[in-house]
């Protein structure tokens, strides 16, 4: 019998591990903000770094150029000379803007008001001996009646020359020059009688020789919705010009008195006027107006042309910006002269003032076509409203 050889069947082959898969590594993601965040650092620290160079650079030339009396502020306007018209002269002649509301309470982005500035660029204009005159160029309605009397008296006082106390003429006296224009109202008015000599174009609007003191009586509307007030006083006329009363409530003294404050205010205006214009006749002889004998006929709020104010002696001249730059030469005897102003100048720290703003300096404005001007309750304005 064959016998036939078992054959041995050799084991399956081991079965292969599944592979491992194992995740990709998250990748590190770079924050967009931090990037930007770093990179307005580096340039505050690199606008902080320019501005302190400059600010060391011009306390060396300040103090290279010798110790002087001035009557630049610390605090307040920080100003710098700008070239209108380069005529290639050592003379200058500074133009001073008063522009819309004459206003002490409402500031500008550096937190000035229009009073600070004027008298700041005045205090500049009277520190540099080569400016030979001042041009003030006006177009405004009027404004507070404060605020008005402010500058006029700082336009008097800076063409006066007074002695120190060594017997030294003053740094002062120059010649100021009013150049008006479309509009030089009321307030505007005011500070004109302050000039020297005062250049209007006969369409100018100007005049307006008058007080107003404006308010609402809403007791009425509360009436309507059944609001009632409730008011304690320690006087009878505690809560003066106050709109919450009926018109029955308000005592007959009271719109005496306040008809008294307003004819006082009015009398102040009539003597800015004939002590500005006797002033400027006495020192421009012939060739300026006088007043009129009936001049004050016409102070009675009514504006009037600048053709009808060279009649009344309101104005000296008729003519426009450049009549009133050769006017300026003349007085001041020069025969050429570069036109500069002065602007205020922003640095890092307004910058940063605007973090500490309050509330109010970011509010929505609706802009409809017109800005009404913004009467403080209370006040008294050289204004005109058409």
């Amino acid at each position: 019998m064959d016998e036939t050889p078992f054959t041995q069947t050799p084991p399956p082959p081991p079965l292969t591990p599944p592979p491992v898969i194992t995740p990709p590594a998250p990748k590190r993601c770079r924050s967009v903000g931090w990037m930007i965040t770093a990179i307005i650092l580096a340039l505050l620290l690199g606008l902080a770094g320019l501005v302190i160079i400059g600010q060391f650079a011009t306390h060396s030339l300040n103090f290279n150029r010798g110790f002087k009396s001035a009557s630049a502020r610390e605090v307040g306007p920080k100003l710098e000379e700008c070239i209108l018209e380069d005529n290639d002269s050592q003379n200058k002649i500074a133009v001073i803007t008063v522009d819309g509301i004459i206003s002490g309470h409402q500031y500008d982005g550096s937190g000035n008001n229009l009073v600070d500035v004027v008298k700041a660029q005045l205090d500049r204009a009277a520190d540099d001996k080569h400016v030979k005159a001042v041009l003030l160029k006006m177009d405004s309605p009027g404004g507070e009646v404060l605020a008005s009397d402010e500058i006029y008296n700082a336009v008097r006082a800076f063409q006066e020359d007074e002695a120190d106390d060594h017997g030294k003429p003053g740094r002062k006296g120059k010649p100021v020059i009013c150049s008006m224009g479309s509009l030089a109202a009321s307030g505007g008015y005011y500070i004109s009688c302050g000039s020297r000599w005062i250049v209007a174009n006969e369409l100018t609007i100007t005049g307006s020789i008058g007080v107003i003191m404006h308010g609402y009586n809403y007791r009425g509307l509360m009436d309507k919705v059944g609001v009632s007030p409730m008011t304690y006083k320690s006087g009878k006329f505690k809560d003066m010009l106050s709109g919450e009363r009926a018109t029955n409530e308000i005592p007959p003294e009271e719109a005496a008195m306040v008809q008294g404050l307003i004819n006082e205010t009015y009398e102040k205006f009539k003597d800015v006027v004939a002590d500005g214009r006797s002033a400027a006749h006495e020192l421009n002889k012939k060739a300026g107006k006088t007043l009129v004998e009936n001049w004050e006929d016409y102070a009675d709020g009514r504006v009037v042309s600048g053709t009808q104010a060279l009649n009344l002696g309101l104005v000296d001249e008729l003519g426009n910006f450049d009549t009133a730059v050769d006017r300026a030469m003349d007085i001041a005897k020069i025969k050429t002269a570069n036109l500069v102003e002065y602007r205020e100048r922003y640095d890092l720290s307004n910058f940063l003032s605007l973090f500490g703003q309050s509330e109010k300096s970011h509010d929505i404005k609706l802009d409809l076509g017109m800005e009404s001007p913004k009467l403080r309750a209370g006040l008294m304005y050289f204004l005109y409203q058409p």
